[in-house]
């Protein structure tokens, strides 16, 4: 079994999911009283927040760095940042470091793929939304991505931030989500392409891409290959 680096903390939250999830798998797997082996390093979200209120990408970028450094001295196989906004660093993480880096957006493309579908509906922050470092690899791999228009980006944003990262789940935003998501009808699937977001959407009429759940299981495989 190989051993999984999680760089969590963005948000708490959603990292309580990955290390549920991952184990979950690997004793379903193996069975007995197995489990995975995690190390798990966690961020100041406050600090990564507000670095992306600054647009201090360089910022953020060595704040994971250090962390992932951390996990590399710890021995770990591969790592997982558990978010996708900051995604947008990873190249420059990865550029820095030797042990490889999972890339939520290659997990999510080979799920996709898996399941046949080509045209997506992606929520996230508005920087996963509005910027291309999550959505042009699904892109170059002929998957269609269609995005809310602006003011959504701009209540879909606080309601992550605002609500999901401090756990609170109001009926009115779930209420929000499901109309939105009904606004697409072109779309075959809905990327959560924020890791709290599963939180909240757990029902659709369309098929759900669960970002963390996704990211999680594809390492937990990739973890418990040769087993």
């Amino acid at each position: 079994m190989k051993t999984i680096g999680l760089i969590g903390g963005m948000s708490y939250e959603s990292t309580l999911s990955y290390y549920e999830v991952i184990n979950k798998i690997t004793n379903h797997q193996l069975g007995k009283l197995h489990s995975a082996k995690i190390v798990l390093t966690s961020v100041d979200f406050e600090e990564i927040k507000e670095c992306q209120n600054q647009n201090d990408w360089q910022k953020a970028s060595e704040i994971l760095t250090h962390h992932a450094l951390l996990l590399e001295k710890c021995g770990v196989d591969f790592i997982l940042i558990c978010t996708n906004t900051m995604h947008w660093c990873y190249e420059d993480i990865q550029s820095r470091i030797q042990t490889p880096i999972l890339h939520i957006t290659k997990a999510m493309l080979l799920e996709l793929q898996e399941q046949n579908v080509s045209k997506v509906l992606l929520l996230g922050t508005k920087y996963t939304m509005k910027e291309r470092f999550y959505k042009e690899m699904l892109i170059q791999s002929g998957i269609e991505v269609f995005t809310p228009k602006e003011d959504d980006m701009v209540k879909i944003n606080d309601i992550i931030f605002d609500e999901l990262c401090k756990g609170v789940i109001k009926e009115n935003s779930k209420k929000y989500f499901h109309d939105l998501i009904e606004q697409f009808p072109q779309a075959q699937g809905v990327i959560l392409g924020c890791t709290e977001l599963g939180l909240i959407i757990k029902e659709s009429s369309k098929s759900l891409f669960d970002s963390a759940y996704i990211h999680a299981k594809i390492a937990t495989l990739k973890a418990l290959e040769n087993e």
